[in-house]
């Protein structure tokens, strides 16, 4: 085994696996707080992934020429709207749900994933689109035969990830926010004995999974430049795969599970086969489920008797 190429293959694991745990953290956030999976979180991603390319074309319509100063107005525009979106699920699919039984809600969820991706592919189209490469060029270390290289939207994609979750863990941990996300977790109706609002928190937080899975869908489409309407539901699946890897309900965990499981994908797919990197991924989850059945970071639940 040559090191450079296993180095490369880390390295190429790493962005990959920070895609995965942005969108993951989506799902952890969402059933830390109610229990529950959001399905159509993958189709929130997957509409980012538009929302770039047609914020891109507006900023350029208009003659912006900074590189830099277009990026962060895609990215804004990108998150805000994307946001939005989850707030419309959590009320329309979860809210009118929350107190019946524990299918509904999924079953509402898998509905409005459905409706989500028959919506862009009436009103954007079945065909792949595409985007122009804004980001050029790469980082390279070692000599001209063998060496490892990283391209610049590779080291964005971990600074941009390295920064949002920075941001969110101070949110949770140092904000009043933060607190009231904590206690509707612990004990929702205690906390709401307390004078929590845990409506507000609970949309608040379907907002911030949906702006991470934004932030997520800008960078890939950067990256690898094309898109269609189905790109949600392998994604979607993976994040999901990744946030209960690393323990679903864990911040941490579900960054954790990201990147442990881009860089099992990048190995796997560079000295094994590439056609089954991703049954190599669910053979992974289904190991560590055996053997740690409340995920790496994770803690086991104990119901009150």
């Amino acid at each position: 085994m040559e090191l450079h190429i296993f180095a490369q293959q880390l390295l190429n694991g790493l962005s990959l696996g920070a895609i995965y745990g942005l969108i993951a953290i989506g799902y952890t956030m969402v059933y830390g707080i109610i229990g529950m999976i959001n399905f159509a979180h993958g189709d929130v991603y997957m509409i980012s992934a538009y929302l770039t390319a047609i914020a891109m074309s507006v900023v350029f319509s208009f003659g912006v020429d900074s590189v830099p100063f277009a990026l962060l107005i895609i990215l804004a525009v990108a998150v805000l709207v994307t946001a939005a979106y989850g707030w419309v699920i959590e009320r329309i699919a979860y809210r009118p749900l929350r107190g019946s039984t524990r299918l509904a809600p999924l079953i509402s969820a898998i509905g409005m994933s459905l409706v989500l991706q028959s919506y862009v592919q009436v009103s954007q189209g079945a065909r792949n689109q595409g985007i122009p490469t804004l980001i050029k060029g790469s980082l390279r270390i070692g000599s001209d035969t063998k060496f490892v290289q990283m391209t610049h939207i590779q080291l964005l994609i971990v600074a941009v990830t390295v920064a949002a979750m920075g941001a969110l863990t101070f949110v949770i941990q140092r904000t009043s926010l933060g607190r009231q996300c904590r206690a509707t977790q612990q004990d929702r109706k205690m906390a709401g004995i307390l004078g929590i609002d845990t409506n507000r928190i609970i949309s608040t937080v379907f907002v911030i999974g949906a702006s991470m899975a934004a932030v997520a869908g800008v960078l890939v489409t950067l990256n690898y430049g094309s898109f269609d309407f189905s790109i949600d539901f392998i994604t979607g699946i993976k994040a999901f795969t990744a946030a209960v890897l690393g323990g679903i309900g864990s911040l941490p965990g579900a960054m954790l599970g990201g990147v442990i499981l881009g860089m099992s994908e990048a190995l796997f797919s560079g000295f094994v086969n590439t056609d089954y990197k991703d049954v190599f991924a669910f053979v992974l989850l289904v190991v560590v489920l055996i053997f740690r059945p409340s995920g790496l970071l994770g803690k086991a639940e104990f119901e009150k008797v």
